[in-house]
Parts: C-alpha cells; sequence; structure tokens
C-alpha cells in the first residue's frame, strides 16, 4: 500500500495515525501479482451499522461495473472543475470499496485495475466475509454483494472509524 492519505475528516482525528498503521499492517496484495493491496477486515456489528446507515442513505453501490461507472462519472467531473479553477485538489481517500473474500482472481484482478485507476481517491478492503454474508447484510437473505462502493466521504469517514474502534477494543 502506498502512502495512504486519510480522509480530511480524519486528519486531525486521534485515531488516525493508528487507523493508517492498522491498515498497513493488515493489507494483502489483492492477488498473486498485483499491484494494490486490500486491509483484511471483519464484517463487526459496527462495521455492519456504518454499511446499514450508508445504504439508507443511498451512498453505496453494489457490483464491480456499477462502481466502475460511477467512479468514471465522477472523475469527469472531477476533470472537468480542474478545468475551472486554480485551486489544486490534493490526493486523499474518499471513496471506497468494500470486497467480499471469496472472488475469483479475475475479480481481485479488475479490482485492482480499478483501484489503480482512481487511486488515491479509492481504498480497497477485504472482509472475511463471503458474498452471501456481505450481500445478506444489506440487502437480505439469499442476496449476494462481491463489492460494495462507499460514495461519499462521509460514509468513509465512519467506516473507517468504525475499524479503527474495533481494532482498538481487538475485535
Amino acid at each position: 500500500m502506498s502512502e495512504l492519505a486519510l480522509p480530511r475528516t480524519l486528519q486531525e482525528h486521534p485515531e488516525a495515525d493508528g487507523l493508517a498503521h492498522e491498515l498497513s499492517v493488515r493489507s494483502e496484495p489483492l492477488w498473486r501479482d498485483a499491484v494494490n493491496s486490500a486491509a483484511r477486515v471483519e464484517l463487526s456489528p459496527r462495521v455492519a451499522q456504518v454499511l446499514g446507515s450508508a445504504h439508507s442513505a443511498g451512498r453505496i453501490v453494489r457490483g464491480l461495473e456499477a462502481a466502475e461507472k460511477v467512479l468514471a462519472a465522477e472523475d469527469r467531473g472531477l476533470r472537468h472543475a480542474d478545468g475551472r479553477t486554480s485551486v489544486e485538489r490534493g490526493g486523499r481517500v474518499s471513496r471506497l470499496v468494500l470486497l467480499a473474500d471469496d472472488g475469483a482472481e479475475r475479480f481481485y484482478r479488475n479490482v485492482d485495475k480499478l483501484v489503480r485507476v482512481y487511486e488515491p481517491r479509492v481504498l480497497a478492503l477485504r472482509t472475511r466475509a463471503d458474498k452471501a454474508e456481505l450481500g445478506a447484510q444489506l440487502y437480505g437473505p439469499g442476496q449476494v454483494a462481491r463489492l460494495l462502493l462507499l460514495t461519499h466521504k462521509d460514509a468513509v469517514t465512519s467506516l473507517l472509524l468504525a475499524l479503527a474502534a474495533d481494532w482498538t477494543e481487538g475485535a
């Protein structure tokens, strides 16, 4: 994992340094020859609650293709805005992809490419949950989710703080 710039809302938070460290030490390559890595995380009750809130607020997109479309549209908007101002935007995490643990290598190769295209805005995390468990958490029994994209920096911040709290408590 390269130099991780957490969302600005976490910059002064007391958990920021510990969180960045934990994300780094918990990271594993997305696949055998990956350029990017993803921190391994638990789908704890605290994380599930944050995901539920983000889902209720319309701040989660399910699936790789849908995530690619959203990120591409945001990127076009950012490039357009950059052309209209002389203020340089910082390279910080503002989107998060949460991955199920039972995808095929091809899936993780595609996620690796997605993260590479949109870095440093996108951070990948890999749950210890399979697609059925991750899907059921938000969409109900029998539903699957291999990838969830958190599309708002406040949702990303809330999820990262939930992880920090879990890690502080030893969960």
